[in-house]
């Protein structure tokens, strides 16, 4: 049960964050309480390629489709966002979290599964360990050290079909029905398209709104008599948690559990795995040179707080509007050239580089 740092939680987050603190030397024990780690599949797999890069991780055994681009509709208007170059990569859940393990386990981290973490055993490894919470939305870590509440939940709802999807490009549909995100198509392999739907938490069901979107009449023809291969819900949270570091107790968050999530789509992974990269280079810091665990929350806040504000702004924009505006935006858009703009200079991850694309090619002209 000793460690020098308790990672509770092997998501993807926990498990990069473990790796981290094996290479570096750092005794990391991971626990998680599935049996069966990434099971069920309950999140979508898309992430932007440089993202996914900037993690580190061989990824190559989870990837089952490449994407350039997106089509957003709303109020019957549509518009094509495509860039000339691939831009993301669809992975398999389940598959990426068995390769973070045994990149963990590689490098020296414990994983140890079928653990159920409770109030007092936080408290028994809390006596000897530094604690990482990486165990999602719903942290039971952030609960039992009172390290605040989440605000904005998205509740999802998804299923995949056995569809000839090879188009190589997401859809994306905006509706008064979806406030608070948005429901998508997204060709996961050439032969298998999901389907899903996301609505905020404080307005909407997401099965309800799932059930609605594929009764419609568009979709339900593209659906038609397909197999369903699967389905399922999750809740993602869409603002930061109130603290993710205390360090009086020597607690760190990362992941769903901070709250690191893109709140434009919902998209955790590349936030999250690289606050989970920065918060063991804190405790290696921490460890080895005395540094303030605290450093953890400086880092991420230089080089993602702009992002995670402008993210947060957007949605927030998108999610209030009547889709008849968003549909007249998307026509203004198409008529001024902005979706070739945004193919072509676009950032799925950091909005901040987009806007400084924007004037500076404005400049330029």
């Amino acid at each position: 049960m000793r460690s020098e740092v308790a990672v509770i939680g092997a998501g993807t987050a926990g498990l990069l964050a473990a790796k981290g603190l094996a290479k570096a030397g750092v005794s990391a024990t991971v626990y998680d309480q599935k049996h069966r780690l990434g099971y069920p599949a309950r999140a979508s797999g898309i992430l932007s390629i440089k993202g996914l890069e900037s993690l580190g991780i061989d990824y190559s055994r989870a990837l089952t489709n490449t994407l350039s681009g997106a089509r957003l509709h709303a109020a019957g208007s549509a518009i094509s966002i495509e860039s000339k170059k691939p831009i993301a990569h669809v992975l398999d859940r389940p598959e990426l979290n068995q390769l973070c393990r045994d990149e963990a386990e590689s490098a020296g981290a414990t994983v140890i599964t079928g653990q159920r973490i409770g109030g007092d055993m936080l408290s028994r490894i809390h006596d000897s360990s530094i604690i990482v919470g990486a165990d999602g939305a719903v942290s039971s870590v952030a609960r039992h050290f009172s390290m605040g509440s989440i605000q904005r939940y998205s509740l999802t709802y998804k299923a995949e079909y056995n569809i000839n999807a090879q188009d190589g490009m997401v859809d994306l549909f905006f509706d008064n029905s979806y406030k608070g995100l948005f429901a998508w198509l997204c060709p996961n392999s050439k032969d298998i398209l999901e389907v899903g739907v996301g609505v905020d938490s404080r307005h909407g069901n997401g099965k309800k709104a799932f059930e609605h979107f594929i009764k419609s009449k568009e979709i339900a023809g593209i659906i038609g008599d397909s197999k369903q291969l699967s389905e399922g819900a999750s809740t993602i949270p869409m603002s930061m948690r109130g603290s993710i570091i205390d360090e009086r107790n020597r607690v760190l968050l990362v992941g769903d559990a901070a709250g690191q999530v893109k709140a434009t789509t919902g998209g955790g992974i590349i936030f999250g795995g690289n606050a989970a990269l920065m918060a063991a280079k804190a405790i290696v810091m921490h460890l080895k040179e005395g540094k303030r665990l605290s450093d953890y929350e400086k880092m991420f806040t230089r080089k993602f707080g702009l992002e995670m504000a402008l993210h947060s702004m957007i949605s927030k924009a998108y999610s209030g509007a009547d889709a008849r505006l968003l549909g007249l935006g998307l026509r203004a858009m198409r008529v001024l050239g902005i979706g070739r703009f945004l193919g072509d200079y676009g950032d799925m991850d950091m909005p901040s580089l987009m806007i400084k694309r924007f004037f500076l090619r404005g400049l330029s002209n």
